[in-house]
């Protein structure tokens, strides 16, 4: 295996990239287990349920920061093929990173 020379301000560098990379990919599996039977969760494609919107306009509807206690007291919606359901925080947290890594720019 090859070394690597680098400085103690690199090493930190790196270890909080992949800090901060480890919420996206939480928020990803549970966002994959949880809702991607209706909604596009993806940077593309067209949602399975066609009144389900994808996840990466969901900026267009709605700030993503309100979604935090949306998701923390439950989210409701108006149509029954989406069920009710609650977050804790640290998935909340790891959602919204995701939700943010998606969004059309």
């Amino acid at each position: 295996m090859p070394t690597f020379e680098i400085t103690p301000v690199q090493a930190a560098d790196i270890a909080a990239y992949i800090a901060s990379i480890q919420p996206v990919a939480h928020g990803q599996a549970l966002v994959e287990a949880n809702c991607s039977p209706c909604h596009a969760i993806g940077k593309t494609g067209e949602s399975p349920h066609p009144e389900a919107p994808p996840f990466r306009t969901l900026s267009e509807r709605y700030p993503i920061e309100a979604l935090e206690e949306a998701f923390a007291e439950g989210i409701e919606t108006g149509h029954p093929d989406m069920p009710s359901f609650t977050a804790e925080p640290g998935q909340i947290a790891d959602i919204l990173a995701y939700l943010w890594s998606i969004q059309d720019k």
